[in-house]
């Protein structure tokens, strides 16, 4: 003869909740774990894109000749001249635009920080202004010590190099 041992239903019911509650305790540690986690991976990859950008984007000053009358330029004047749109400053001096090669860094960052445009929107800007016979390239430079002597040394002319590598022989454009 078999006996079954039966245990009142509120019995079962508790014991089933007590084990339910465990697990629904355990489940909820487990995604607050893992929420933290991301949250954690998210920050370290914010903190490190951002330092990653912070070098390669070196901060860019626009430079001048150094008896420019011009202090102050406004940064849709700053992309005309650099779009070779505008050739005069405005005490009637030429302009003459000096940049670095398409593919340097510095290049990228003035055009994209400064300018607030991308390379090759210039790029398009410089070939349609010489296809259409009614501008030419700007003078390209390979170095930063060649962009500083070549507008240290050229009535009118405007480029761009790093910051922290601005000399005394140019002058420096605030822009506003």
């Amino acid at each position: 003869m078999i006996v079954i041992n039966y245990q009142p239903v509120s019995e079962l019911i508790r014991r089933y909740l007590v084990l339910v509650m465990k697990n629904l305790f355990c489940l909820s540690v487990l995604a607050l774990f893992w929420r933290v986690c991301a949250l954690y991976v998210l920050t370290v990859f914010l903190i490190t894109a951002n330092s990653y950008a912070d070098t390669q984007e070196p901060t860019m000053v626009a430079i001048a000749f150094p008896s420019t009358s011009e202090n102050v330029i406004s940064r849709s004047s700053l992309r005309a001249i650099f779009g070779m749109r505008l050739n005069k400053w405005p005490a009637d001096t030429p302009v003459k635009v000096f940049v670095m090669k398409d593919g340097a860094p510095e290049h990228g960052a003035f055009s994209k920080n400064i300018l607030q445009v991308f390379p090759h929107q210039l790029r398009l800007a410089w070939d349609r202004q010489v296809f259409s016979g009614q501008g030419q390239y700007p003078e390209q430079v390979t170095s930063t010590q060649e962009m500083l002597s070549r507008i240290a040394s050229t009535p009118g002319a405007i480029g761009y190099i790093k910051i922290n590598e601005v000399t005394n022989n140019v002058r420096t454009l605030q822009i506003r």
